[in-house]
């Protein structure tokens, strides 16, 4: 290759970065980054201001369970059509516009809620959370495939790269921004507002407007995936009616079990005397026992032809079917334990970060400055570094790198706690944490994208990023109970004790992984 051929090639590299495909990543990017901060922290300091206890904060988090399920519902978003969008817009467009819509209107659902007002509030509070959370989720499904079908494999990268850095604009405007408009129309710790509040959620869904025009601008991708197999009006609704009876055979097993809930976790807690561990496991059989009635039920109405087997097969059975055979059963359990548990330490601490800042003495333009504005640049230079580190020196090596760093600097935090609100110190802290964050999420989602079968590209990268968040937010949802028991070092101490098996996990994978590519085990 000669001089003039490099020049040419780094110059059609600038052009690429103005693509139409690569510019419209960015924006859908940032649409599909402003939501999530508006569940977690942002939400977390404005019940806190109104006067929420600490424990029910946290519980919000749960909300957010839309993105550890959305893998449930990713092969219904896959398929099928929106009514009079799909043919006016095209399939995805379809699907991520109605995404959109929704989510602004959970978030005007939430501006118009007052939590510190009795009675109902944060009942329809938690139910707007729950929408927003759902609704991401899907936008977050339809997005990724959005990316995979509108530009070539060259033209890739670029679009990865430049969705995550909208995706984290979005966090950013959610984050600081929502914090600096709620203290700028006068909402403080001591002297709460609900009208500040309720102008910056609204001022937040209709900066959702942002991805609601990109996506009226954009074209449908011509390279769409097509059915394997087609299927006529009266299948797709009865796959549409096979989602809805689940979601409602779940939701009714958690109603029925109540009652013999309190009283289980009554009984626990006065046999361990750990409230904490009782909530846990009473919880977790809960949900399992859901799970495992529904399950049931889906099999029960797929078994007697109620709904097409073909159409469940492709889009639920066949994805999980070949992940286990190219990597054999023991090895694809130990990989899934890794993704569901690489990042509980950060996850765990993150739900009650913003509560601890508040509550260690900082005001919300200190905490929007340094952890918002400040933590995203070192986030963004921690996954650069955790790119070209897995590069040199390998994927496996950085994960182990960046769980490793992640669980040391949770121990940080206790200096934070016992010092208090010194600035000095918080940017001490977030520098390390946020970048070694990075590192540690830049080598992951590498990891990740090497377990997919880009034949199942949309519903297994779909899974992973369900499972890696899921285990995490159960567990931070009970943090701040956790504090209230044990105070804020005991916990942190605690999450830094959680990274310790992950280490062991990022080990044995591995091990078995080299062993795979040295040919030595079959995939």
């Amino acid at each position: 290759m000669n001089a003039g051929e490099a020049k040419t090639s780094w110059t059609d590299s600038v052009r690429a970065l103005f693509h139409p495909c690569i510019m419209a990543m960015l924006f859908l990017g940032f649409s599909a980054g402003l939501p999530i901060l508006l569940i977690f922290s942002s939400l977390s300091l404005w019940l806190r201001e109104a006067g929420v206890e600490r424990a029910a904060v946290t519980f919000f988090s749960w909300a957010a369970l839309g993105y550890s399920f959305k893998f449930v519902w990713a092969p219904l978003v896959d398929r099928l059509p929106v009514p009079f969008l799909t043919r006016l817009l095209g399939r995805r467009r379809a699907w991520i516009l109605v995404a959109q819509l929704a989510i602004m209107a959970a978030i005007c659902v939430m501006a118009f809620t007052d939590p510190a007002r009795l009675g109902s509030s944060l009942t329809v509070m938690a139910l707007a959370a729950v929408l927003l959370g759902f609704s991401s989720a899907t936008q977050d499904i339809v997005v990724d495939a959005y990316r995979i079908e509108s530009a070539n494999t060259d033209l890739q990268a670029l679009m990865s790269a430049t969705y995550i850095a909208g995706y984290r604009i979005g966090m950013l405007v959610a984050g600081a921004g929502a914090l600096y408009l709620a203290s700028y129309f006068g909402s403080e710790t001591d002297s709460y507002r609900y009208e500040a509040w309720k102008f910056a959620y609204l001022s937040m869904a209709l900066v959702m407007l942002v991805g609601v025009m990109t996506t009226l601008i954009i074209d449908e991708p011509r390279t769409a995936l097509e059915d394997r197999y087609q299927h006529d009006t009266r299948q797709y609704l009865r796959f549409l009616g096979l989602f809805f009876v689940c979601v409602v055979i779940f939701i009714s097993v958690f109603a029925v079990s109540s009652g013999s809930v309190a009283s289980s976790k009554l009984e626990l807690t006065q046999m361990f005397g750990n409230k904490f561990l009782s909530g846990f496991l009473v919880e977790t059989f809960r949900m399992l026992s859901a799970l495992c009635v529904t399950s049931c039920v889906a099999f029960g109405i797929v078994k007697f032809g109620l709904v097409d087997k073909e159409m469940v097969m492709s889009g639920y059975v066949e994805p999980i079917r070949d992940f286990f055979s190219r990597y054999g059963v023991k090895t694809s359990l130990l990989l899934l334990a890794l993704v569901g548990l690489y990042r509980i330490s950060d996850i765990v601490l993150g739900v009650i970060s913003n509560v601890f800042y508040q509550d260690v003495g900082f005001t919300k333009t200190e905490i929007a400055t340094t952890v918002k504005l400040f933590g995203l640049w070192m986030t963004l230079l921690g996954g650069f570094l955790g790119g070209i580190l897995s590069i040199q020196f390998g994927v496996m090596r950085i994960l182990f790198l960046g769980a490793l760093l992640s669980m040391l600097t949770n121990v940080l935090f206790i200096l934070l706690a016992e010092i208090g609100p010194d600035l000095r110190v918080l940017y001490a802290v977030i520098s390390a944490d946020n970048l070694s964050g990075g590192i540690a999420v830049g080598a992951f989602i590498a990891f990740l994208s090497s377990l997919t079968n880009v034949k199942f590209t949309a519903i297994q990268y779909a899974i992973f990023s369900s499972l890696m968040t899921l285990l995490p937010k159960i567990f931070g949802g009970y943090s701040g109970t956790v504090v209230d028991t044990v105070g804020y070092s005991q916990f942190f101490l605690g999450t830094a004790v959680l990274g310790i098996p992950v280490l062991g996990l990022v080990w044995m994978a591995a091990k078995k992984l080299e062993l795979t590519d040295n040919g030595q085990t079959q995939p």
